[in-house]
């Protein structure tokens, strides 16, 4: 049951990712920071993130030197995880629209959004695909299949933030400086933090 949960969010996330962000490759790359390392730790989330799960998936007595016996409560907090994460992610696109990319990049006609979910957190879409990296340990009882998002999202976020956040002060400045000091980076700020 718990593999089959993962499922359904896995073909939400990744239609979440398709549905918006086909529309963007349209526009014109005006400024790009991509570089040898953001591609590689690009494709070791593709490989957590897709390949390995779905190998579980479709074939997991190829993953069965990984598996473990899961605790029948894991799906429990597994599941919701998952829901978070995906109506997180879907939020984050949706208010993100046309100025969201892949990699570290600005697209012409680039705004700042502070509003919907951005109004309280500067980077929601990393902290959906951290809840995504926890349901997904939790609904693949496999050390691999299952860990891997973890694996390799927190090398990335750990060198790609502060990279993100230095392409947005260079081009939006003062304003963008202001917004960090308003928002959390991936949790709401409380009144009084600073």
């Amino acid at each position: 049951m718990a593999p089959m949960m993962f499922a359904v969010g896995f073909l939400v996330l990744h239609t979440t990712r398709l549905g918006y962000g086909l529309p963007v490759l349209k526009r014109r790359v005006v400024e790009s920071r991509r570089d040898a390392v953001e591609m590689a730790f690009l494709a070791a989330i593709f490989v957590g993130t897709v390949v390995l799960p779905l190998v579980y998936l479709t074939k997991p007595q190829s993953l069965a030197f990984a598996e473990y016996d899961a605790w029948r409560w894991l799906p429990w907090v597994g599941a919701p995880s998952m829901i978070g994460a995906s109506w997180l992610f879907w939020r984050s696109h949706a208010d993100l629209g046309r100025n969201w990319s892949v990699t570290l990049e600005l697209r012409e006609d680039h705004t700042l959004i502070t509003h919907g979910i951005y109004e309280r957190i500067r980077h929601p879409m990393y902290a959906a695909v951290w809840l995504w990296g926890i349901g997904q340990l939790l609904l693949l009882p496999n050390w691999l299949a299952g860990g891997a998002n973890l694996l390799a999202f927190i090398p990335l976020y750990l060198v790609r933030v502060p990279r993100e956040e230095r392409m947005m002060l260079d081009h939006f400045g003062v304003a963008y400086r202001s917004y960090m000091r308003r928002t959390g980076r991936v949790w709401p700020r409380r009144a009084g933090d600073d």
